[in-house]
């Protein structure tokens, strides 16, 4: 599986630690896309590379993981959730099937934030499952309101 992280300069920190983290599992392919400037801009580096099929899955840091995780949603196509618990990481890929997951810095320490990224790494969407008319819904919202 393939990994995008990125992050702002207040996130930066975080993402290291997650990269370090992930580094350590061979199944797993990590790029950290991050660049200075704003986070709308890294959000929409990792998010674009997860809809042009270069990528399988991203993680985005921030002070708050809020404005990464707003960005990201900006991106027709993507769904982005902000975690900072272990139990909204396994929703957050079972219930509502984000490919991206965000996360504050400044909000939760090295730890939680390795067991929240591993958490949503071990669960899946069930295309089949209870979800499934939500996450439809969602994406048809998001078909109708894309630009031109």
């Amino acid at each position: 599986m393939k990994i995008a992280l990125g992050a702002d300069s207040a996130g930066k920190p975080l993402l290291d630690v997650i990269a370090a983290h992930l580094a350590r599992r061979p199944e797993l392919t990590v790029t950290d896309l991050s660049e200075p400037g704003f986070y709308a801009d890294v959000a929409a580096k990792v998010g674009q590379a997860l809809l042009a099929g270069e990528h399988d899955r991203g993680v985005l840091f921030c002070g708050t993981g809020i404005g990464v995780c707003i960005s990201a949603n900006k991106l027709p196509g993507i769904r982005a959730a902000l975690t900072h618990d272990t139990y909204s990481a396994e929703r957050a890929a079972k219930s509502n099937n984000a490919q991206i997951i965000a996360m504050g810095a400044r909000v939760i320490g090295p730890e939680l934030a390795k067991a929240i990224v591993d958490m949503w790494l071990a669960s899946v969407f069930d295309p089949n499952g209870p979800s499934a008319a939500n996450v439809a819904a969602v994406d048809r919202l998001d078909s109708r309101n894309r630009a031109g």
